[in-house]
């Protein structure tokens, strides 16, 4: 879908004809796999030595701490929102000695005019009023309060639904998190304990001291004091704290926090991440996520399909005074928990390909949106390509053709594609070679012809699965005698004989004989699968693409009720489903590795809607084109969903 805007003479900075701009895919909001710390802290000392709660007003202008040694809540102004280095104290406090002797945790209405202290004391929630939004200095107690005694004797963590019909507590009493229901939204007063709505967290801590709910409730971040760790939890229903289950994703901060850490709280976008030290009296900032950014420079025409939820940023907007406009076409993209292997399940589908690939067959590849499969024959020399009438669905597979690669190699192990599938990649297990090829109609076996292109490394000695980074600069080559994934730059994108290698490596512990690899399509997971172990392996990448960064996340996946020597697999491009190879069963199985939720989108604040509110995001598969006009640098922007009346 492309959209041209039209105009007259000197209204836009952009040549009349439509030029493709730049779009630098972000990581996504709220990831504390790629979270790392901003060198950016705020001493609360001045004010509290026992600090334990830490929020936030909802445009990030101003934070608030509360703390066992002055029983007292102090609020403290940043200058730029979200930057903890522009803040300084802004001589405003509200005592809540008079109810709280210990308090431990505090929350804000969505609108800032009531507040909710936690007592670790009385193990109640108290309520204050603000007659002043966000002031505290104008708070009084609303004579509010709920008892949670009889879940918990310690609680130590509180958050709120964003509608105020729920409200969620840490314990420690337990190492339980707690959800209660609220008959009158953000009344206090007239919660309840929901029977049967905890989930319990010991697995990861004893010492809750923090809880935090994604936007629409479908993950939950706690905190941990005595390991100084952020736990990362899924929830299958949204908001129901009882189908919770741990993701095996955790943040490190004890080099900043100690063994202190007592709370926590996201930026509004999900992109920074801010902790509170007891030892240290400190609030910290991390980064969480990097938005997806639209080059202005580069054209007036950009287009995104996103596989996380996402916010955008737009960059290099021309000089004020000058106006300029721009399109996106946003495909909604599924945001949903993908890639799976903790959850896989059997999808009592397989594909018996015996007869075709002969009795040794060996690594595969999904590609082509999902609608075809590709498989190496070691018995026939072979790529057979099957196409799929229904995509991701193995039992629509029909035969298309193959392609010989005797010429080659006699010994196809694995492989792979170029992401707009003119390219193919074909490596020898026997000689380790990895040789290129073009395809005159893309996607198509049938029509591959050798391109004199081969690329031979040192490193290997058993050379087995390949695989690609998304942009085509780096490749990846497992050794499946000693469980080694080893890292090459292409310094022309897929151009295999202009490979090197980088020295980097990683080596896996965990199983012997891995004969494939797969690494999602952002670079910071990689999943191998072992012959003898008939289970597929999750590993994480503290940085992108950088495969000496993986560590293993505690997660496998056991195929050993389908296959018997499973030697290749591949993800479907949102990662819902996993298909395997086994060369003990000459077959191919299906699998279920995540569910589907459309993404959702926000936009930086200067970007003002007709509605006052953004459009929602494209369901998935979906196309919007949406339209933003800049005349003063970038400062503000005016945006609408093509077809929408402008204000």
């Amino acid at each position: 879908m492309s959209l041209d805007i039209s105009y007259s003479g000197g209204v836009f900075s952009a040549p009349k004809a439509k030029s493709v701009g730049t779009v630098t895919a972000g990581t996504g909001p709220y990831n504390l796999a790629s979270a790392s710390y901003d060198s950016v802290s705020f001493s609360v000392a001045t004010q509290e030595t026992l600090p334990t709660g830490l929020t936030f007003s909802t445009d990030g202008t101003n934070a608030y701490i509360v703390g066992n040694a002055q029983d007292t809540v102090f609020q403290y102004t940043l200058s730029t929102a979200w930057d903890l280095s522009t803040a300084s104290y802004a001589s405003k406090s509200l005592s809540v000695s008079g109810q709280a002797s210990l308090p431990d945790a505090i929350a804000f209405k969505y609108d800032g005019t009531s507040l909710y202290v936690l007592d670790r004391n009385t193990d109640d929630v108290f309520q204050y009023d603000l007659t002043t939004a966000w002031d505290v200095s104008t708070a009084s107690y609303a004579s509010k309060s709920m008892d949670a005694t009889s879940q918990d004797t310690s609680p130590r963590g509180i958050y709120f639904k964003p509608d105020g019909t729920k409200v969620y507590i840490a314990g420690d009493t337990n190492a339980t998190i707690y959800q209660y229901a609220l008959s009158t939204a953000w009344d206090i007063s007239t919660g309840s304990f929901e029977t049967g709505k905890s989930f319990s967290i010991s697995s990861q801590t004893t010492y809750p001291c923090g809880v935090y709910f994604s936007p629409n409730g479908d993950k939950m971040w706690v905190a941990a004091t005595t390991e100084g760790d952020i736990f990362q939890y899924s929830l299958s229903t949204a908001w129901d704290v009882s189908t919770a289950s741990y993701d095996s994703v955790s943040f490190d901060a004890s080099t900043q926090v100690v063994t202190g850490l007592h709370d926590l709280y996201f930026k509004s976008d999900g992109l920074k991440m801010y902790l509170l030290s007891l030892n240290t009296d400190t609030i910290y900032q991390y980064s969480t996520g990097t938005a997806t950014t639209l080059d202005l420079s580069t054209g007036n025409y950009f287009s995104h399909t996103p596989s996380v939820n996402t916010v955008f940023a737009f960059s290099n907007a021309p000089a004020s005074g000058t106006a300029a406009g721009f399109a996106l076409a946003l495909t909604g993209g599924n945001a949903a928990e993908t890639y799976d292997i903790a959850n896989a399940s059997y999808d009592s589908v397989s594909l018996d390909v015996s007869s075709t690939t002969g009795t040794f067959l060996s690594s595969m590849r999904i590609g082509d949106s999902d609608t075809k499969i590709y498989v190496c024959s070691n018995s026939n020399d072979r790529i057979y390509q099957w196409n799929l009438s229904t995509a991701s669905d193995l039992s629509s597979a029909s035969l298309h053709g193959s392609f010989a690669t005797g010429t080659q190699t006699t010994n196809p192990a694995s492989v792979f594609f170029k992401t707009d599938g003119t390219k193919m990649y074909v490596s020898d297990g026997s000689l380790e070679d990895i040789y290129q090829y073009a395809l005159s109609t893309a996607w198509d076996v049938t029509t591959a012809s050798y391109e004199s292109k081969v690329f031979s490394p040192s490193e290997l000695n058993t050379g087995q699965g390949i695989f690609f980074s998304t942009d085509g600069t780096k490749f990846y080559y497992e050794n499946y005698s000693t469980e080694t994934t080893y890292q090459y730059t292409l310094s022309t994108a897929w151009d295999i004989s202009t490979a090197s290698y980088d020295s980097k490596s990683f080596t896996s512990t965990e199983a012997s004989d891995i004969y494939d690899i797969f690494i999602t399509p952002d670079g910071y997971k990689l999943y191998k699968v072992s012959l003898p172990s008939d289970a597929i392996y999750q590993y994480s990448l503290s940085t992108a693409w950088d495969i000496s960064t993986a560590s293993y996340d505690s997660i496998s996946f056991s195929v050993a009720s389908q296959a018997t020597s499973p030697i290749g697999f591949s993800f479907n491009s949102d990662g819902t489903k996993m298909i395997v190879s086994d060369t003990g069963t000459d077959a191919l199985y299906q699998y279920t590795t995540g569910s589907t939720a459309t993404a959702t989108f926000t936009y930086p604040s200067s970007v003002k809607f007709p509605s006052g509110t953004a459009p929602a995001g494209p369901a998935i598969g979906e196309t919007d084109v949406l339209v933003f006009y800049t005349d003063d640098g970038g400062t503000t922007y005016q945006g609408f969903r093509a077809g929408d009346a402008m204000a």
